[in-house]
């Protein structure tokens, strides 16, 4: 079963096509990294008028690179939540197109949740395990025991880790996109240079399963203000900020998925989203498991697929659809993400 998949939720326009829920016959991304650079950050006008002009290209592409046509697909996967609305729409609506034109029957997936379908792109099938999400827009742990059936252990209640990534780069200064320029940076600097906070201060990393990174991301704010208030950073004292800020956030992610395998009592993580690439925090989770005996396994897809892309979203549709699940053509987006039960 071919199912075409269609990614527009942020800054990444993707089509793909995926065999059987696993085999990626493609997976085309376009980027828009240099049409935001001159702002330092992801427009959403620009975003939605980038995925407008490109869509039907990429679709085109994912197509040929997969060898096949319409009349090969038994379905259209397509990302209607969570996101940058007018991005959202534009995926949607030319989903919405092609399964009326090709008569094929069309399914929504959740985006975050197609993150952690990626793990089982990438060979991962342990059930049940833990999943940590997190990227720019999005920083939450799930339970998952089936593929289509996860639960939302905690989330961020304030900014995800990776668009407090890209805020801190913003402030040492260092470019865009900022998260992948901040690791760069921070591999110059010591990470025990500058001690930033890991939790509140009448807490516990591990205490709860809620992530904040306002806190952290305020600390460097305060940091440059009181100590590089009459001139800007060196180039080493930039890269131990960099580092020192990458060290807590990554403390924090690895303490919290290891204390959700502790409370439910699931012995195997993964770990999905774009920050997923970030080496720092593989590293971390790898030296927890070689210092502590019994910590669980934790699995990393390779970057291609931490990356926003659509081959998770046709995978993930391909789960909806062999079940027979089926989305009607008054399908709307929702920009929210679905939240924990307080």
């Amino acid at each position: 079963m071919l199912i075409l998949g269609i990614e527009s939720s942020c800054d990444e326009t993707g089509a793909a096509v995926v065999e059987d829920g696993r085999t990626i016959r493609s997976n085309i991304v376009a980027s828009q990294h240099d049409l935001h650079r001159p702002f330092g950050g992801v427009v959403p006008e620009v975003a939605a008028r980038a995925h407008a002009e490109r869509i039907t290209a990429i679709v085109d592409e994912a197509l040929a690179a997969a060898g096949c046509t319409p009349r090969d697909l038994h379905g259209i996967a397509v990302v209607n939540r969570p996101g940058l609305v007018g991005a959202l729409l534009v995926g949607l609506s030319a989903a919405k197109g092609l399964a009326l034109a090709w008569e094929l029957p069309l399914v929504a997936v959740d985006h975050i949740q197609a993150h952690v379908y990626a793990t089982e792109l990438a060979g991962f099938s342990t059930y049940p395990h833990i999943a940590l999400i997190v990227s720019g827009g999005h920083t939450c742990l799930y339970r998952v025991d089936v593929p289509t059936e996860m639960t939302v252990l905690g989330q961020t209640g304030d900014d995800a880790a990776g668009e407090a990534f890209d805020k801190v780069a913003k402030m040492l200064d260092l470019g865009f996109p900022g998260g992948p320029a901040l690791s760069r940076c921070a591999e110059k600097g010591d990470g025990t240079a500058i001690a930033f906070p890991r939790c509140g201060p009448n807490e516990k990393p591990g205490d709860t399963l809620r992530f904040s990174f306002s806190g952290l991301k305020t600390a460097v704010y305060y940091r440059l203000r009181d100590h590089h208030k009459d001139a800007p950073p060196t180039e080493q004292q930039r890269a131990d900020i960099a580092a020192s800020f990458q060290e807590a956030a990554c403390e924090i992610l690895v303490e919290k998925t290891l204390a959700a395998c502790r409370q439910t009592g699931i012995a195997a993580a993964a770990v999905g989203g774009g920050v997923a690439c970030n080496r720092r925090l593989r590293a971390l989770f790898a030296e927890r498991a070689a210092r502590e005996p019994g910590t669980p396994p934790v699995f990393f897809p390779p970057p291609a697929l931490c990356a926003d892309n659509a081959a998770m979203s046709a995978g993930l549709g391909w789960q909806r659809l062999r079940k027979g699940e089926r989305d009607a053509l008054g399908l709307d987006v929702d920009p929210t993400p679905r939240r924990a039960k307080r």
